[in-house]
């Protein structure tokens, strides 16, 4: 088995780099007000100790997806390297007791980042996250003795069911967490790695909606040869003009006015991308 310690802000720096450890496990972010100031830097010091990696978030009880996708823009730069993992405490955490929150976190995080997080949980508390047995791996915390000092691994049965067996044991929660990792080194990178892309957001189609009408203009405006701001420009217009339209379309940033011309069509622009109206619409 391969040895792991997590560490969080009021750790000593040395715990990132200590020797004879394999895996470092760093604090993140927690609920979606917190990222921890020292993560960063006991990553990139337990990555150039030739350390393999991991980072994890504290449920603060708020929304699940808002906490998962929180996480993900704190820490998408160490997705594919490291492992992460999802926090399940009692401690600060509003949602103590939801069995369904976790869930919900690992799903978001997982249609993000193509990863499913390890689930670190008490293990006379597993029955909160066990929906989420077929997908992830258990982090379980049972300790023997909270002063557990030794890399000696307890004699004790540890509780995991609907979990065939663990995939972290933290097994001492002294000032040093210490924990050991029921897989290879290769393993863990292919943990890090996942088992599928992240899932591609449908884009939402638009579509021209008949209407007539005309837009005064708020400010000079062109009027492009396509629906698209880099489109080339056909005629600039001053404050003022008028302009008769025959179409709309919401686009994903901009509202668009279709303009019948001599030749063809004209497009411009009536709601900018902060959805501010350009002029009056009548």
């Amino acid at each position: 088995m391969l040895k792991m310690v997590d560490v969080y802000s009021d750790s000593p720096r040395s715990y990132a780099t200590q020797s004879g450890v394999d895996i470092i496990m760093v604090k993140a972010t927690q609920g979606t007000g917190y990222v921890n100031p020292r993560c960063d830097t006991d990553y990139q010091a337990a990555k150039r100790a030739g350390k393999m990696l991991g980072f994890y978030h504290y449920c603060g009880g708020g929304n699940p997806e808002a906490e998962a996708k929180y996480f993900y823009k704190n820490t998408k730069n160490y997705v594919g390297e490291a492992v992460p993992a999802v926090d399940w405490e009692s401690n600060q955490n509003a949602s103590w007791g939801n069995t369904n929150y976790v869930r919900r976190f690992v799903d978001e995080f997982h249609k993000l980042s193509g990863v499913w997080c390890l689930i670190y949980v008490q293990a006379s508390s597993i029955s909160q996250v066990a929906n989420c047995a077929k997908d992830c791996g258990l982090w379980v915390a049972s300790y023997p003795s909270m002063d557990w000092k030794s890399w000696k691994l307890p004699n004790m049965n540890v509780k995991t069911s609907p979990w065939p067996t663990y995939t972290v044991w933290q097994f001492t929660g002294d000032n040093m967490d210490r924990n050991v990792v029921n897989t290879t080194k290769e393993g863990w990178k292919k943990l890090a790695k996942g088992s599928s892309k992240a899932e591609a957001k449908p884009k939402k189609k638009s579509t021209w909606k008949k209407k007539s009408g005309t837009f005064v203009l708020g400010q000079a405006l062109e009027i492009h040869k396509e629906p698209h701001i880099s489109s080339p420009a056909i005629a600039k217009l001053p404050k003022g003009s008028v302009v008769k339209y025959d179409a709309t379309l919401q686009g994903p940033k901009r509202l668009w006015l279709r303009q019948l011309r001599s030749k063809g069509y004209g497009y411009i622009v009536a709601k900018d991308k902060y959805n501010k109206p350009l002029g009056k619409i009548k």
